[in-house]
């Protein structure tokens, strides 16, 4: 193919995304979209939030990933939990991946995120998406269990049935491994 055939092609192309990328779009607001465009992570989420459910636009779980990515890519812990979400749960034209879905628990958990932290624990504690591990478990449950929120009495139940399978050495090798987490991510303790 000459180099003017390749130039034609690569300009209707360019041409087509054009067309269709308004349309794709046309449902949210057009300042939203320049803020998600411009790197706003906040805003990616958002986008994205659209086109999981729906909003303005066509369902696109596809799409809905992408931006969730974008957004995760900049550290934000709500487009990691969204993208776990979406692998954890699947849907149409986006296949379930557990494993995907707790390595974004994963990032999202070593950020500081409480419900990371609690649902990765029992990920590990039933080896869903990662290896079967009592002393992983323990140690997302035992960060999870220590703070104050609506789920806190249900991380320590899990956390105090996991433990069952832990010797007191593993215990405290655990709870040096949280103290050493808590040292080393004071923000994280702040945020939650």
């Amino acid at each position: 193919m000459s180099i003017h055939w390749k130039l034609l092609v690569l300009a209707i192309a360019f041409a087509l995304a054009l067309i269709q990328s308004p349309a794709q779009t046309a449902g949210i607001d057009s300042a939203l979209l320049a803020r998600a465009n411009g790197g706003d992570a906040s805003a990616q989420v958002l986008v994205g939030e659209s086109y999981a459910a729906g909003k303005g636009v066509a369902p696109d779980l596809q799409l809905a990933a992408n931006w969730y990515r974008k957004a995760a890519g900049q550290g934000s812990v709500t487009g990691e939990m969204r993208l776990a979400e979406l692998y954890r749960d699947g849907g149409t034209g986006f296949p379930r991946d557990i494993a995907q879905a707790a390595a974004w628990y994963g990032k999202a958990a070593e950020l500081g995120d409480v419900d990371a932290q609690g649902t990765l624990g029992v990920l590990y504690s039933i080896g869903q998406g990662v290896p079967q591990s009592y002393v992983e478990a323990y140690c997302w449950l035992d960060l999870a269990a220590a703070v104050k929120g609506p789920r806190q009495q249900q991380y320590a139940a899990n956390r105090q049935m996991v433990g069952t399978h832990l010797t007191v050495d593993e215990v405290a090798g655990i709870e040096q491994r949280v103290a050493k987490w808590l040292a080393a991510h004071p923000r994280a303790k702040v945020a939650q």
